[in-house]
């Protein structure tokens, strides 16, 4: 087994010691036992507690960068307000399934999140240019009228913070979310219609 340890295997066993534990309480020790392996052999992928804890973060982060960048590319899957409002949600409804199917790893993730804020800065600007290419596909369509593409996709990843930050998490599980989604959205479409 130690030989053909991959770190992918590594980052699912952490993930569930960081459930069982907590980010704080789990150690490198903690995921070899759960592996089978020695604690060198997680050493030899991950330098260090830390690093192993970013490295899960990072992977939680890439998940859901990947399924909201296909919905960002995808053209052919209705106009620009149709994607946009698509990921938002899939955004929304993502957050708030992890934080409410499995809340003692999404309170982990947020613990990381918080500890390094370089990569959710950079995980925060990933999702905004995403944003921002569905705008830059409605303007060229002449379905918004916006003059500062970015400016605007930042506004309104700040605007739908309610829907997607950590903070807001209790908030999710009321029978008023998806409707308090849908009239922020609203707002958001009429603005983007009448900006110029």
């Amino acid at each position: 087994m130690e030989t053909t340890l991959t770190a992918e295997q590594i980052l699912i066993a952490a993930e569930d010691v960081f459930r069982r534990f907590g980010p704080t309480k789990a150690t490198v020790v903690d995921v070899a036992r759960t592996l089978g392996v020695s604690h060198s052999s997680v050493y030899r992928h991950f330098p260090s507690k830390t690093a192993l804890r970013e490295a899960v973060n990072q992977r939680w982060l890439d998940q859901a960068n990947r399924e909201l960048a296909d919905i960002a590319d995808d053209e052919s899957q209705g106009g620009a307000a149709e994607r946009l409002h698509r990921w938002l949600l899939t955004l929304f409804r993502t957050k708030r399934r992890k934080a409410l199917e499995d809340p003692e790893l999404f309170a982990t993730f947020a613990v990381l999140t918080e500890e390094n804020s370089a990569g959710i800065e950079e995980h925060i600007e990933i999702l905004i240019s995403q944003i921002a290419r569905i705008f830059q596909d409605g303007v060229e369509a002449g379905e918004f009228k916006l003059a500062h593409i970015q400016t605007t996709a930042r506004a309104v990843f700040d605007a739908t913070a309610p829907f997607h930050d950590p903070a807001y998490a209790p908030d999710w599980s009321g029978p008023q979310a998806e409707g308090r989604f849908e009239a922020v959205w609203t707002l958001i479409l009429d603005g983007l219609h009448t900006t110029g």
